[in-house]
């Protein structure tokens, strides 16, 4: 089962991709990357140089032992994370 949220985030990233990142105070480490994709709209674009892109990755990670599934959105206009989803 999934819950859906929308909450800002924090994350830190390595060759593109999230490594960590902090969701309701807690430091979760991405212990591996379940998928990426991108999503192109022309709507989304704020300016000519801007893609209009909204990059996801499902990823595993951890506060600690317990792992969980989440789904991460990057808005390329904004530049802003977002924690979209978490499985249980």
């Amino acid at each position: 089962m999934s819950r859906l949220y929308g909450d800002p985030i924090e994350v830190w990233t390595r060759d593109g991709e999230p490594t960590q990142f902090v969701w309701r105070d807690r430091l979760f480490l991405v212990r591996r990357v379940l998928d990426h994709w991108v999503v192109a709209r022309e709507w989304w674009k704020t300016s000519e140089r801007d893609p209009g892109e909204r990059r996801f990755w499902r990823v595993e990670a951890s506060p600690g032992r317990d792992v969980g599934s989440y789904e991460l959105r990057y808005d390329t206009a904004g530049s802003g994370w977002l924690l979209l989803r978490a499985w249980d």
